[in-house]
């Protein structure tokens, strides 16, 4: 798990190997993330885009933008959460994730951007 706080928003980030949903003889290694948002700050906030960087272990480098997360654009009062869970395909066993959600603040709608912790998708049989 890594967690990384920006601007008063904590990102807690947890991926996982999914096994199930991953053909290694056909480099297809399919992860999943879980995303914990919480507002430390003493303002409302309402999340408004997600950038992803994601690379794989050839070197491969993928950007995904979006409107906000899994078709939500969650506000969020003060020492409030928001989770969601999502996936990443890889053509390798080994990759990494990081990023930024682009937010705003509701009283002034000043935008601000929240650094999404880097983390590491590792299938099981790589590690040691």
């Amino acid at each position: 798990m890594e967690t990384q706080i920006t601007n008063g928003i904590k990102i807690t980030v947890d991926p996982h190997f999914e096994p199930l949903h991953s053909n290694p003889v056909e480099n297809k290694y399919l992860y999943s993330y879980h995303i914990e948002i919480e507002n430390l700050s003493e303002y409302t906030v309402q999340l408004l885009s997600r950038h992803w960087i994601i690379f794989d272990s050839v070197g491969i480098k993928r950007e995904v933008k979006g409107s906000g997360v899994i078709g939500q654009q969650p506000i969020l009062h003060p020492g409030q959460v928001h989770e969601y869970s999502s996936w990443c395909p890889l053509s390798t066993a080994i990759g990494k994730m990081h990023g930024f959600f682009t937010m705003q603040r509701l009283d002034s709608n000043l935008n601000f951007e929240v650094e999404i912790p880097a983390f590491d998708l590792l299938a099981p049989s790589k590690l040691n």
